[in-house]
């Protein structure tokens, strides 16, 4: 029987899990493994060092099947750079076969029912999946000009409204004693050095921390409800179908998220934070580990 390892890579982390024929999975952590900014050579540093050495002794006798779903992945170019990453660094592979990141959202939410899958955490997406394959994807426009509603556009907001001295006076107080920013070290990390998205999106604790406060209430289901009129509202039957999200800013705004849903009387589905319990159950379904 196959062993099976699966990837649910976003900017930030890659979260994998090695699937054994009777035994429960073995959970692992890297960083993000986006093709969109990465190298080869980066990508196959990060597998090397950062997964290989976790794994345990697996016999070349047994085949190892790679699922891979992606933030990045959205095209053959990037998808290969990310398998050639995988079979030159892990030993025995016998498939690797690398997917969207949407595509593994909406296999772990939706399963083999059709519903509108939105993917709301560094980044952001959504896209109508018919229970076997994305239909009707609407492309992010990416961190500069789109993203509305992840949490590298929430922390964008926040630090602009730091930046331009518009925060209310407590949270003013609260975000400086957390964070010793000034402009030059804001535009440094904005336009010179990678993964700009990154960088923003790790202000959002800040706001989850402090959502009840108006301005943060404000701020995020300002970015939520342009969230569903910029892409939700474009997937066929969007008023009808539930609406399932898959991400950290989902998962912890999602009393706001809810409360911005419920407003335009649109349904909302499953919420989770990973996809990758709901990724296992599809798995295992289909390969009978």
């Amino acid at each position: 029987m196959a062993i099976l390892l699966l990837a649910d890579s976003g900017s930030t982390k890659t979260e994998w899990c090695l699937l054994l024929p009777d035994q429960p999975p073995l959970s692992y952590h890297t960083d993000g493994l986006n093709p969109y900014f990465l190298k080869l050579e980066q990508l196959q540093q990060t597998v090397q060092t950062q997964l290989l050495p976790k794994l345990p002794d697996l016999s070349v006798s047994q085949p190892i099947n790679v699922f891979f779903y992606g933030a990045g992945c959205s095209g053959p170019e990037p998808n290969g750079r990310v398998e050639a990453a995988i079979r030159s660094t892990l030993p025995a592979t016998h498939s690797v076969s690398v997917a969207s990141d949407m595509l593994g959202a909406a296999r772990s939410v939706a399963g083999h029912s059709s519903g509108i899958v939105s993917i709301l955490g560094t980044g952001a997406n959504v896209c109508y999946f018919n229970g076997d394959q994305i239909v009707s994807p609407a492309y992010s426009l990416g961190f500069w000009l789109g993203d509305e509603g992840s949490g590298g556009n929430l922390g964008k907001r926040l630090v602009t409204a730091y930046l331009h001295g518009s925060l209310p006076d407590d949270l003013r107080a609260d975000f400086t004693a957390l964070y010793a920013l000034d402009r030059l070290k804001v535009l440094d990390h904005a336009y010179n050095k990678p993964n700009p998205n990154r960088y923003f999106a790790s202000f959002a604790p800040f706001l989850g921390q402090h959502q009840q406060h108006p301005f943060v209430r404000q701020l995020v289901t300002t970015a939520f409800t342009e969230f569903v009129n910029l892409y939700v509202r474009r997937m066929p039957d969007y008023a009808s179908t539930p609406i399932h999200f898959v991400g950290s800013v989902a998962y912890y705004f999602q009393s706001l998220l809810h409360e911005v849903l419920s407003q335009q009387q649109l349904l909302t589905g499953r919420i989770v934070q990973a996809p990758m319990r709901g990724l296992i159950d599809y798995h295992q379904a289909r390969q009978g580990v």
